[in-house]
């Protein structure tokens, strides 16, 4: 159907009635002027095309952010995060992905953002960007590339530096990207700062779900400290974390969680750790990953022409060079791809990949 015609417009629906009751369109000028004017006093304001490596020229509609956000949300490095993983591998239809995984930390990020009122753009373009430097088989990626990069690989740096460098965000996005982990330097911006509590509370509740689902804990394991200030379910446990750090900020002025609630957020992350990410089967998961990677990544080193950027950026065996593409190129893909690319291009032994690929990969 091409639509109906209607008064010089093209209508969807032959009963179409929806309009805004006015003609009148606010530009990103005055846009920015509305949202600044309600936003608190510390909230990062949008300025124009905003501080970019590469200037550029102001969106005539959007503020920065809402680009910022737009280009993540478009990026081939997020939309990956739909086939890598987050706590299991190769996850049935109902567990989490790391895409699930950061659309729910930006629900979260962004339901404190608004009351709080600071930028929801920003807020929102952190979260979703936040873990596209993630490689495949989860955090065991780190351990696996971490020996090929000076420093060790961190996904929030890569994600921040070379992961998402080609969009030419703003500093304050990439900022809120690379200090998410709270093993890094604190955010730059109140925006930032929540979205390092946000990561936390997300993948706390939401890996503790996933893990219930799959039996591998029972919500009456949970300790009594955590059941009784934060409950046993999804739905209860965010309202507790959520309403924590409205609560704190609103008696401080400053982006925090009251003592009790952050108190049963650390234990609840204890419980899960020491009965869901490092459970035997866990372990044995992870080294499968990370020799797998490793064995990928010595052979696009080897072989550097086997890489995609070799034809823009020729390099030599062995070099700096085709170590770091080699690293950029097993680090951005999927599970499945990483699988069938050790097993078409290693022989890697079937039996040496993480549980539950030969299904994907047909069997032998």
């Amino acid at each position: 159907m091409a639509g109906f015609e209607q008064s010089s417009i093209t209508l969807a629906h032959a009963d179409s009635w929806a309009g805004i009751g006015t003609k009148d369109i606010v530009d990103r000028g005055a846009r920015e002027a509305l949202l600044d004017a309600a936003m608190a006093p510390l909230a990062t304001l949008s300025a124009g095309p905003g501080i970019r490596a590469i200037a550029e020229e102001p969106d005539p509609l959007r503020t920065c952010f809402e680009r910022d956000r737009d280009r993540i949300l478009h990026a081939s490095s997020f939309r990956r995060l739909a086939g890598k993983t987050q706590v299991f591998v190769f996850p049935d239809d109902h567990q989490r992905t790391r895409l699930t995984h950061a659309l729910e930390v930006a629900q979260v990020a962004v339901s404190v953002a608004r009351v709080l009122r600071l930028n929801v753009s920003l807020t929102e373009a952190i979260a979703l960007g936040h873990d596209c430097g993630h490689g495949p088989g989860g955090h065991a990626s780190e351990d696996a590339l971490s020996p090929y990069v000076d420093g060790g690989y961190d996904h929030a740096v890569w994600g921040a530096d070379v992961a998402l460098l080609p969009l030419n965000l703003c500093i304050e996005t990439l900022d809120g990207i690379r200090n998410h982990s709270w093993s890094r330097p604190a955010p730059q911006t109140p925006e930032g700062e929540i979205v390092s509590w946000a990561d936390r509370i997300a993948y706390v509740c939401h890996d503790f779900e996933d893990a219930v689902d799959a039996g591998i804990v029972s919500p009456t394991e949970l300790p009594t400290l955590v059941s009784t200030r934060c409950g046993t379910r999804r739905r209860e446990q965010l309202n507790a974390f959520i309403n924590g750090m409205i609560l704190a900020t609103a008696h401080t002025g400053r982006i925090g969680m009251v003592p009790d609630t952050a108190e049963a957020l650390a234990l609840f992350r204890q419980f899960n750790y020491e009965r869901i990410y490092h459970r035997d089967e866990s372990r044995a998961q992870a080294q499968s990953v990370i020799d797998m990677l490793r064995a990928l990544v010595d052979h696009y080193i080897q072989h550097p022409h086997l890489l995609p950027s070799y034809e823009d950026m020729p390099c030599d065996p062995h070099s700096a060079t085709a170590t770091h593409e080699a690293v950029a190129y097993v680090g951005g893909m999927t599970d499945r791809f990483a699988c069938r690319q050790a097993v078409t291009l290693l022989d890697y032994p079937r039996h040496r990949l993480p549980r539950g690929i030969d299904t994907l990969l047909g069997g032998e």
